[in-house]
């Protein structure tokens, strides 16, 4: 039997069953629903040359070849559905694009084949324009915000250890968010994947308790927020730790000092023109004599005026300050605790 599902219905059907994209390897490549799993009708070959015959001679030449391309895989598709659904029931979500033949065909053959088949109603393209829409809605966000090297990332996770909701943005970016953030990391997602992953823990979350966020902006890397979220996340409440500027220079000592040479100098090239030519300068020559604190300073110095602008940029959200001695994590996790229940307070009385 064939159901057909809404994108809302299918977060609920696809912790349970296996998701499958029947899409072509490079639709898959560029966004995919996580968790998904590939079982292309057409690879991507195929795929352009229905489409061509499509536009050249029309559906049905279009529908023949694509038959030719089908048939002898038919078998195949359900062994590899058997081996996907291997000691789990026989039941399966379905899409491709737009929820068109290419899923409404799979989703037939599986349905012969014996599997309860959910079919996605409007397909990945209903899914992308329903993440969008609901991304970020249904809970209080908590913002923290800090100049850069204030610790925040460790911040959260300290706040994840304690039992808080923490949605980890550059965690989920690959990218630590400023022109040096990709060192150290993984390949990013392309922005469609980042996207779709931010939704997907966003709707595990309960949504009767606040959720931590770091106070980004709207690009980390080479990835973007979401608007939607963007937007939402700015008109929260955020809470400000102030660090000392020392303490600061001596954490991105630790976190970047190990770092290659030239690949430090290749990062800080892309800002020298706003840094300035005789601070790039000066930064430089400090990287290649292992003086990094100066270095540090100087670009620091770039980020302090380009977050303070920012802040001003969004200056009718509330703003808790809160200033600390030390660069301890755990200890400025304990201190912003106290303040995040005061906000959460307010929002419910």
């Amino acid at each position: 039997m064939i159901y057909p599902v809404s994108p809302q219905q299918l977060f609920e059907l696809k912790s349970r069953f296996p998701v499958i994209d029947v899409r072509s390897p490079g639709e898959y490549a560029m966004g995919h629903i996580p968790g998904a799993v590939n079982l292309p009708l057409f690879n991507d070959q195929e795929r352009a040359e229905v489409g061509t015959r499509y536009k050249r001679a029309g559906r049905d030449a279009a529908f023949l070849i694509g038959l030719d391309f089908v048939g002898v895989k038919m078998s195949g598709f359900v062994k590899k559905l058997q081996s996907i659904c291997q000691g789990k029931p026989n039941e399966v979500v379905v899409h491709c694009w737009r929820g068109g033949m290419r899923s409404g065909s799979m989703a037939w053959l599986f349905s012969s084949a014996g599997y309860k088949v959910h079919l996605l109603e409007g397909g990945y393209k209903a899914y992308r324009a329903y993440i969008r829409a609901e991304s970020g809605i249904g809970a209080p966000m908590i913002v923290l915000g800090g100049m850069t090297g204030s610790g925040k990332t460790g911040i959260l996770n300290e706040l994840k250890k304690m039992g808080q909701q923490v949605i980890d943005l550059e965690g989920l970016a690959h990218n630590k968010g400023s022109v040096f953030g990709y060192l150290g990391q993984i390949e990013q997602p392309t922005n469609e994947q980042f996207e779709n992953n931010l939704y997907d823990e966003w709707v595990k979350l309960d949504h009767s308790k606040p959720v931590w966020l770091e106070d980004e902006s709207r690009s980390v890397g080479a990835v973007g927020i979401p608007g939607p979220f963007f937007d939402r996340m700015k008109q929260q409440s955020m809470i400000l730790i102030q660090v000392p500027h020392e303490i600061r220079v001596e954490r991105l000592i630790v976190e970047y000092a190990g770092f290659d040479k030239k690949m430090l100098i290749d990062a800080l090239t892309k800002i020298a023109q706003p840094i300035g030519g005789l601070a790039y300068k000066e930064a430089v020559v400090a990287i290649e004599e292992d003086r990094f604190a100066p270095a540090i300073s100087l670009v620091l110095g770039y980020y302090d005026k380009t977050y303070l602008k920012a802040l001003k940029k969004f200056s009718n959200r509330s703003v808790f300050e809160i200033e600390t001695n030390t660069g301890d994590v755990c200890q400025n996790a304990k201190l912003v605790l106290p303040v995040a229940d005061k906000i959460i307070s307010q929002l419910t009385h």
